[in-house]
């Protein structure tokens, strides 16, 4: 049994050594790969929020127009260079352990690197508007850097 143990660590230790000697090669050559592909646009964050629409304890599921209408008084004035909506289908886990499938949206906002601080802010209000006008319990939030060009 020792023999077959320090056989397997020693294979084991072969196959790291050549994962880590292979490591640079492959980082250099997509670095490489990379510097070929121009740059473009000015560097934005994106923000990408998901909104639920049923309720808990069974009330009514948010409407269109209820969601429109949230987007208007609570998103535009904050964002009004542009935003995305998507409409889609959504499933999460809920505080109770329940899988939840529901209609939802998701909410797309791209905005400079220099104004992600004073956004944030805005974005968490959003956030917190949402989860209490409907009673929702979260909205997810994705938060990327990307390079934008319009």
């Amino acid at each position: 049994m020792n023999v077959h143990l320090t056989r397997t660590r020693a294979l084991l230790t072969g196959a790291a050594l050549l994962l880590a000697a292979a490591a640079p090669t492959a980082h250099a050559t997509l670095a490489e790969a990379d510097s070929s592909v121009p740059e473009r646009g000015a560097p934005y964050v994106e923000t990408q929020l998901f909104f639920g629409t049923e309720r808990p304890g069974g009330g009514p599921a948010v409407t269109d127009r209820q969601f429109m209408a949230f987007v208007d008084k609570e998103v535009t004035p904050g964002f009004p260079e542009g935003l995305t909506v998507q409409s889609g289908r959504g499933q999460w886990r809920d505080v109770s352990g329940r899988i939840e499938a529901e209609r939802s949206y998701e909410l797309i906002l791209l905005y400079p690197v220099r104004q992600a601080a004073a956004s944030d802010r805005r974005i968490e209000e959003i956030r917190r508007a949402y989860e209490k006008t409907f009673g929702q319990e979260s909205v997810g939030r994705v938060d990327a850097r990307a390079r934008a060009d319009f």
